[in-house]
């Protein structure tokens, strides 16, 4: 339990980042896990992006997929937002269905895709990615960016395998260690928050032992974090913690996302997002 005066940590947070952040290191981490389903959801509709990425990185990516046509059905399995949803769109042929478990980040990608006029191009479900509404081998290309977690990085390819044609592709971006070892604490951490985690060799293993070719695999860039993820939090943190300037579950949670940067601008050199493309033997 963090200990502190939440009524007035949302204006603390941009003019003392550094004691706030003493505070919290100072108390047991909490994960995404520990809060609710509402709250992240309110959160994370507010940003562009619900993880690190890029659209460089989803078009380096994209880059190692060939044959899609105008035949080609994709599925984009936790799109949040959908920003890569829309980008890919507007990059490859074929027809998107875009998933996600939070009713309010389709919401937003609807919207979207009215503004864009990409209704013909892009349907977008609420579905959880446990039971997703698909039929076997419907898919020439499975895409996840950042949300394979929730269901497994090995147990979602292997479940998801089913929905893609012979020669499919699928492309998910998966946190992974980039070195053998590393500090006791972000050990700690990730252990904590995903126990899955693994070096990019044992990420690629999986996917040969699952029955992928692995076709290509690159680490993403430091900007992906910290330009395109964390700075855009730091935008709408204040303008959220003031809509929930009652519920201390909201500045826990705005406290554990700052937690989340501290670590990673100590640590990244030890652990980074990680895309993986395979091919479906």
């Amino acid at each position: 339990m963090y200990i502190y005066n939440y009524k007035t940590i949302g204006y603390r947070i941009s003019n003392n980042l550094k004691q706030l952040n003493k505070e919290i290191m100072s108390n047991d981490n909490k994960t995404i896990h520990d809060f609710q389903f509402e709250l992240i959801c309110d959160y994370f509709s507010r940003i562009d992006r619900q993880g690190p990425g890029s659209l460089d990185v989803t078009k380096k990516a994209l880059s190692f997929i060939t044959g899609l046509s105008e035949k080609s059905r994709i599925a984009d399995i936790g799109c949040g937002t959908g920003k890569q949803t829309i980008y890919l769109a507007q990059s490859v042929e074929g027809h998107i269905t875009a998933s996600d478990l939070f009713p309010g980040f389709i919401d937003r990608l609807q919207n979207n895709i009215k503004k864009l006029g990409l209704q013909n191009r892009i349907s977008a479900i609420v579905a959880d990615m446990k039971e997703l509404p698909f039929s076997d081998e419907q898919f020439d290309l499975i895409w996840s960016e950042g949300a394979i977690y929730n269901i497994g990085f090995e147990n979602g390819i292997k479940q998801w395998k089913k929905y893609l044609k012979p020669g499919g592709y699928i492309a998910v971006s998966e946190a992974s260690w980039l070195t053998t070892s590393r500090p006791k604490e972000i050990e700690d951490y990730w252990m904590a928050s995903y126990p899955e985690i693994d070096v990019i060799s044992a990420k690629i293993a999986q996917m040969e032992q699952a029955g992928y070719k692995c076709i290509a695999s690159f680490i993403e860039p430091e900007e992906c974090w910290t330009k395109e993820y964390f700075a855009l939090q730091s935008e709408i943190e204040e303008a959220f913690l003031s809509d929930h300037s009652n519920n201390q579950a909201a500045f826990d949670f705005v406290a554990s996302e700052q937690n989340e940067r501290l670590l990673y601008e100590k640590y990244k050199d030890y652990y980074g997002y990680v895309f993986y493309i395979g091919k479906k033997l």
